[in-house]
């Protein structure tokens, strides 16, 4: 059975959760353990997301649909 992706915003509400779990510290070991590791994924997970994004938000797309890396440095009119 092939898992359904979770949202970014699923992914960092269950890493909340393992968290507080994990801080209370009324977890035994061994289910401490598991939490670690469930959050470890999440947080790579979300991160990933994060990556992506940035990727995607980092290039601009021209009136000919043509990609271009956003440099911030050069304002709002970088064709100038």
């Amino acid at each position: 059975m092939e898992k359904e992706p979770i949202r970014f915003e699923e992914a960092m509400l269950k890493l909340e959760e393992v968290v507080q779990k994990l801080e209370t510290g009324d977890v035994p070991l061994e289910d401490a353990i598991t939490l670690y590791k469930k959050g470890m994924e999440l947080s790579s997970y979300c991160h990933g997301k994060l990556q992506d994004a940035e990727k995607q938000l980092i290039s601009i797309i021209d009136g000919n649909g043509n990609t271009s890396p956003f440099d911030p440095t050069k304002g709002a009119d970088s064709h100038a």
